[in-house]
């Protein structure tokens, strides 16, 4: 043991006081609690006895909070002026005004546009051209007709809202090209144009009954078909009839087509287009003339008003636009050409 000073502080010495305090006398050996650490931090997990039939303590009540001011009421808006056009909400592309067309989709109707003056003049231009080629020969005259077929075929189609269609299409133009290959081997005779007609429309029927789409749509491809062939094979009129009539019928539904085309009242522009039909008709044959070119035009008007039905498009335009009103009027070139000629 080694000598210190009186009152030098010795870090080993323990004071028995404290240990009796602690509950360890001299000459035990102290332990420390291990639980000592938790005797105020120790928490139940789960539920006991107690927790499950004491009734939960209620939590303190918040401190009171102060009411938030009550907005004031705004102001009432002037009022609005009782005359004067009603506008809508400002926008930067701006409101599109809705045009007739797109109120009729709307509400589920069929809605009429016209093909314009484009088609017309198209129409104007495949006229002359089928009068030239009467005037000219048979052959000649084969060549626009093809074209007129060609078109009437598949604008019917698009024009009753089926597309692609390339098999009724083909079908129909088809049908058209074995009804001129018919009127050419029988010299021009109309029987070629029944009795093809009859055939394809037999089989359009065979066609369909092969199908294995649903009996509704196979109807609907059944008419559009027998339709479409029906149109392009009647057009070979024109190969049937007399090449004079031809001449008087084809330029006399190329004025009305323009006239019709002009931006005029509805029955203003078809009053014009009649009187333009006929007074082409009688610039190239007199009297005789006018009456079959007015003949004609009442059936190109016909032609021209079914290419504006139901939905159509600028494909429908420049194909059903531009052959219907010729298509239409050939039956009447026919027969008003063996009437008045």
């Amino acid at each position: 043991m080694t000598n210190q000073p009186y009152g030098a502080y010795d870090p080993s010495y323990q004071d028995p006081r404290q240990d009796a305090a602690q509950g360890v006398w001299p000459g035990q050996q102290a332990y420390e609690d291990p639980y000592a650490d938790q005797q105020y931090t120790q928490q139940w997990q789960g539920q006991t006895w107690e927790t499950q039939m004491q009734p939960p303590v209620a939590a303190a009540p918040a401190a009171p909070v102060a009411p938030e001011p009550v907005p004031s009421a705004p102001d009432p808006a002037p009022a609005a002026p009782e005359a004067g056009p009603a506008y809508g909400p400002a926008t930067l592309a701006g409101n599109s005004r809705v045009t007739d067309a797109q109120r009729a989709r709307a509400e589920g109707r069929s809605p009429i546009i016209e093909p314009g003056m484009q088609p017309a003049a198209l129409t104007a231009l495949l006229g002359l051209l089928l009068a030239g080629g009467a005037a000219l020969g048979t052959y000649a005259l084969l060549v626009p007709l093809v074209v007129l077929q060609g078109l009437t075929a598949a604008g019917w189609f698009r024009l009753n809202g089926m597309w692609p269609a390339r098999q009724g299409i083909a079908l129909g133009f088809l049908g058209a090209l074995a009804a001129d290959a018919a009127l050419l081997v029988s010299d021009r005779s109309p029987a070629a144009i029944l009795g093809t007609l009859g055939v394809w429309v037999l089989l359009s029927l065979v066609l369909q009954l092969r199908s294995h789409a649903d009996p509704d749509e196979r109807m609907y491809g059944l008419m559009a078909t027998v339709v479409a062939a029906a149109l392009a094979i009647a057009a070979g009129g024109y190969l049937a009839a007399d090449a004079s009539a031809v001449t008087v019928g084809a330029v006399a539904v190329a004025a009305g087509a323009v006239a019709r085309a002009l931006p005029l009242p509805t029955p203003v522009s078809v009053v014009v287009a009649l009187l333009a039909a006929a007074g082409a008709g009688y610039a190239v044959d007199g009297s005789a003339g006018a009456a079959l070119g007015a003949g004609a035009a009442v059936c190109a008007l016909i032609g021209h008003r079914v290419a504006s039905y139901d939905y159509p498009s600028r494909f429908v335009h420049f194909t059903a636009g531009v052959a219907l009103p010729l298509a239409a009027a050939a039956p009447a070139v026919y027969v008003l050409g063996r009437l008045v000629g």
